[in-house]
């Protein structure tokens, strides 16, 4: 079958990225500063469906990675620049700061040299605590806390939107996104890429951003690059709590070991608490299952920190994938591969992206310019580059005043649809409309928080899919839950079967 080409700016864009995590989407907000042509080409039904997603939300301050790094150096700087960019996008974004928790004597003794790492990589503020110091902030630790590392400069942010704002940025500032575009195939010519073959079509570009995530591995291997590198995915699992049975005030980590970070308690920008991640390496890069042995090993660790948590409390889980990198045969690279291919003209290559990837994505984006400069991309910046962008507006935030003011200028935001979370009618319309559009039901739940509550749905599935069918001009049959292959229902109620 022959693939047709897409007839956009003539069918050729100066940059195009090749995924919508966070990170491709941080890229092509920073590029769209510029007076470029960009797409961007996301493989799953929407933006940030990835790692990006799934994973601790967690704006970490900088103390954890090798000193000197570009880990190290891209999480400081990310960090400062989150709390900048999340107002100007209307993100959720908590400067919670962060427990690094010493249990018994012991652990105790490590404290001092995480300070001094934090210090060598610029971390600010951080100071030790005592037992008595720790314990006033977070009363429900465990009672053998010795004391802990504390970075205030550590926050948490609502990770999908994280994602959505920065592409929606990017698509009000003209980046083309296309979503179900797998890229299957690179075309070269005289030793560069001029174009990708993808599931909707062929596009032609002068760069190509290779931002995708567990599988960036495989793109570097079909333009020719990098043979010896190669994606390992370990998998996290995660258990969320009812808002109302626990919190906590801070971010904890356990004392880190040659494993990671640890299993953390952390709040939300959602009120509610989550445990996680455990690391297994997997070698499905699409296996997101939940383990009767990772819940076990998840809660056992979570206790350590905070006894008093209960899985009767569980409202929620999930598993997340983080892409390590390795070269074939020296064994692991465990700090970030970010570059302008020597080998491939046009090609950037940004894996092994790994936590701390999301905190470091905005000064991975900054990063990932500069280099694009320095190798011959003419940067002639807009003057109407529009920084901010603005949420759908959240009905259950609201004061009566304002709920009243929105309902009298469209009254659509006056008819809850999910109860349990006080979802409306009109945050799901806007959903619908908006720059990055939501056209199925579970792009709609990650937008408006519909059918994340003790009903899990139960309530809202039939309204809201009748308004899917009436904004798409589909039928209730079209309607689906994820995109192609999930449709909702199969026919309507009484029709005849032939």
């Amino acid at each position: 079958m022959q693939i047709e080409v897409f007839q956009v700016n003539q069918g050729k864009y100066d940059v195009v990225i090749i995924g919508a995590g966070i990170v491709g989407s941080m890229v092509a907000r920073e590029l769209s500063r510029y007076k470029l042509s960009i797409a961007v080409l996301e493989r799953e039904e929407d933006v940030g469906m990835g790692q990006s997603s799934a994973n601790s939300a967690i704006i970490h301050s900088g103390h954890d990675p090798e000193p000197g790094s570009l880990k190290a150096k891209l999480n400081v700087r990310g960090n400062e620049l989150w709390y900048r960019i999340a107002p100007e996008l209307d993100i959720p974004i908590q400067k919670s700061g962060a427990l690094i928790v010493a249990i018994g004597p012991e652990e105790q003794t490590g404290l001092p040299e995480l300070y001094e790492r934090g210090k060598q990589n610029g971390v600010p503020d951080m100071r030790i605590l005592s037992r008595e110091e720790v314990l006033e902030m977070e009363p429900n630790l465990n009672p053998d806390v010795s004391g802990a590392l504390y970075t205030p400069s550590a926050g948490v942010v609502d990770p999908f939107q994280g994602v959505l704002g920065a592409a929606e940025s990017a698509a009000i500032n003209g980046v083309t996104f296309f979503v179900n575009a797998e890229v299957r195939g690179m075309i070269a010519q005289d030793g560069r890429i001029t174009a990708v073959e993808t599931t909707q079509g062929t596009i032609e570009a002068s760069w190509f951003i290779n931002a995708a995530g567990v599988h960036s591995d495989e793109i570097m291997h079909m333009a020719g690059s990098r043979p010896e590198f190669e994606i390992t995915a370990r998998r996290g699992e995660y258990f969320v709590f009812d808002e109302s049975a626990f919190k906590v005030n801070n971010i904890l980590f356990p004392m880190p070991t040659k494993k990671g970070k640890g299993i953390l308690v952390t709040t939300t920008t959602h009120g509610n608490t989550m445990i996680g991640p455990n690391s297994d390496y997997v070698a499905d890069k699409e296996d997101h299952s939940v383990t009767r042995e990772g819940m076990n090993e998840i809660l056992t660790g979570a206790a350590r920190l905070v006894p008093a948590l209960s899985p009767r409390d569980v409202i929620a889980t999930f598993a997340g994938l983080r892409a390590t990198g390795n070269h074939k045969p020296a064994g692991s690279h465990r700090d970030f591969l970010i570059e302008v291919s020597d080998t491939v003209e046009g090609l950037v290559n940004l894996a092994g992206i790994e936590s701390p990837g999301y905190a470091a994505a905005p000064a991975i984006a900054e990063y990932v310019v500069g280099l694009m400069a320095d190798a011959g991309l003419n940067l002639d910046e807009k003057k109407d580059w529009e920084s901010r962008r603005e949420r759908i507006p959240r009905f259950k935030e609201l004061s009566h005043q304002e709920r009243a003011r929105l309902v009298s200028r469209d009254p659509a935001f006056g008819r809850i649809v999910c109860r349990c979370e006080d979802i409306t009618e009109g945050e799901i319309v806007a959903a619908i409309h908006a720059p990055i559009p939501a056209e199925n039901y579970d792009a709609i739940k990650r937008r408006t928080w519909l059918g994340t509550g003790r009903c899990q749905g139960s309530f809202d599935y039939p309204r809201t899919m009748e308004i899917l069918a009436r904004e798409l001009g589909i039928s209730m049959t079209e309607v689906t839950k994820k995109g192609p292959g999930s449709v909702m229902l199969y026919r309507q109620t009484k029709e005849e079967v032939v």
